[in-house]
């Protein structure tokens, strides 16, 4: 993706022009300028790929791992496929989940989405529909 970019931007650059016939022009400087025109281009598409696409990846990934460290018994978890359950057990690579009454599941440690938030108490709860009359 980032080639086709510099291809592109490439592209729209206008075509060098060819030195006079005249000897010695001093036209040396204009395609050192376009070379640093070029460079610059390059280094402020890696900066912004940078910023937009490996940072946040990174960032998210160490937060993942961290909560993945965190995890422990007694601790409510849903997994990415969205089942919700208290974890009973831990090892090196899998977390085993009570979801009911004496069932129990082996999830992979990769799986776990990250803790179940509870709603707050002094949130209100759904309002009632209103009766007929």
């Amino acid at each position: 993706m980032i080639l086709a970019i510099l291809d592109f931007l490439l592209w729209l650059q206008p075509a060098a022009t060819p030195a006079t016939s005249g000897g010695s022009s001093g036209g040396g400087g204009a395609g050192a300028m376009g070379c640093g025109m070029n460079a610059a281009m390059m280094l402020g598409i890696l900066a912004i790929s940078y910023f937009f696409l490996i940072r946040p990846e990174s960032q998210r990934r160490r937060e993942t791992e961290d909560m993945q460290k965190g995890l422990k018994r007694g601790l409510k978890v849903r997994t990415t496929g969205g089942i919700l359950g208290e974890i009973v057990s831990l090892t090196e690579r899998d977390v085993t989940l009570a979801v009911a009454d004496k069932v129990r599941i082996n999830v992979l440690r990769e799986n776990i989405r990250g803790p179940e938030v509870e709603a707050k108490a002094s949130e209100p709860a759904a309002a009632p529909a209103e009766e007929k009359k």
